[in-house]
């Protein structure tokens, strides 16, 4: 079988692959569940591989023949402690690297050139290239970090839901929604929030977002506050002739009309998504190691 490379961004909510051959033409395509190494290693290398041997399916090839590629994952948490390398070592490809999810991200919103990317999904995670040196802030988790993410959203949407039913603050009609969820009993949404994985407190991103724009006071603080974290987090990585600053993932269009005024002239499209980012990182590694063996 001729030589590929496979490139995975391992997100919060599914995990998506793509194999290429090794001038970056795009074969196929898979999708498995979920990445979220730090709250459920296990099954995020199930989910990592099966959408491997998925992308190896649709191009018409043997899925079992994964261990014979060379593959990039990028995959929030790959900063934290030794879990990048657990995953390279129990990863069945023939070789693999395992990165943060910034990088893939950075990677395929301004291929090779400089400027700020902040990728806004389940978690959250920002990356910056300047003068070719990256650096990158952030994907700490929601418990602790992950400011302005789908699972920071929903958290944030239970907890003054519950401070509203106990009087501490004003209620609004998304609090209300929530509570009549819930069966106005405030100890079925600790239950959920002692059982539920970042997905799904990310689940309820939409009905914040819908509710803010609807004038709702509570679901408007929420985006407010987040909003003000993007700009902390976008001020911690800018410098003077930053080109341009990338908002990626499935709620950056929707943080775009709440971002301070300041940052928009520097807003540019994505070149790409951070699945592509993957698979040009994958491609660079098939190629350096054929370079390497010749």
């Amino acid at each position: 079988m001729k030589e590929l490379a496979i490139g995975i961004d391992g997100g919060g909510t599914s995990c998506r692959a793509a194999v290429a051959d090794r001038d970056g033409n795009v074969l196929g395509r898979g999708k498995a569940g979920p990445a979220n190494i730090l709250s459920d290693l296990e099954n995020s290398l199930l989910n990592i591989v099966e959408s491997a041997r998925q992308a190896l399916s649709d191009a018409g090839l043997d899925a079992e023949s994964v261990a014979s590629v060379v593959s990039v994952v990028g995959v929030a948490g790959a900063n934290v402690m030794d879990y990048g390398q657990r995953i390279e070592r129990a990863l069945l490809f023939t070789e693999g690297r395992v990165v943060t999810d910034a990088l893939i991200s950075l990677q395929g919103a301004l291929g090779d050139a400089d400027g700020i990317v902040g990728a806004f999904g389940t978690g959250s995670v920002y990356s910056a290239r300047r003068n070719g040196r990256l650096k990158g802030i952030g994907g700490w988790g929601f418990i602790v970090g992950d400011q302005a993410s789908g699972a920071r959203l929903g958290r944030d949407l239970m907890e003054r839901s519950l401070l509203a039913h106990d009087g501490v603050r004003p209620a609004s009609p998304i609090t209300e929604a929530v509570m009549t969820e819930y069966g106005n009993d405030p100890e079925r949404i600790v239950e959920f929030a002692h059982t539920a994985r970042p997905k799904d407190f990310a689940s309820y991103a939409p009905m914040v977002f819908k509710h803010a724009a609807e004038g709702d006071v509570v679901a408007v603080g929420i985006v407010r506050d987040a909003a003000t974290a993007i700009g902390e987090s976008l001020d911690a990585l800018l410098w003077p002739e930053c080109p341009s600053i990338c908002l990626l993932g499935g709620l950056a269009e929707a943080y775009e009309p709440w971002l301070s005024e300041r940052y928009k002239p520097l807003l540019a499209r994505p070149k790409n998504d951070a699945l592509q980012g993957a698979v040009e990182l994958a491609v660079k590694l098939l190629n350096d190691k054929q370079r390497g063996a010749a």
